[in-house]
């Protein structure tokens, strides 16, 4: 079976979507510093320090937790 993409990776495949989690996808290809090898909390952190709104972090969250449950159907959990 191939390896699940990173959440970075499988963030950047919803860019193309109207919502929330294709603006998070659109924001963090946009940004040339984005965490992608901080994980969850690292991403997290990131976000915070450059003020943004709630909505954003709980986007981030929701995002992470359907990468999970991507990564589930992959056999990597």
């Amino acid at each position: 079976m191939p390896k699940p993409k990173s959440f970075t990776a499988w963030l950047k495949t919803h860019s193309n979507e109207r919502g929330a989690i294709g603006d998070l996808a659109r924001d963090a290809s946009a940004a040339s510093d984005w965490p992608s090898r901080k994980g969850r909390q690292g991403q997290r952190e990131y976000l915070e320090a450059r003020g943004a709104v709630t909505a954003a972090v709980d986007t981030l969250d929701r995002a992470w937790d359907q990468y999970e449950a991507y990564r589930a159907t992959q056999g990597d959990t």
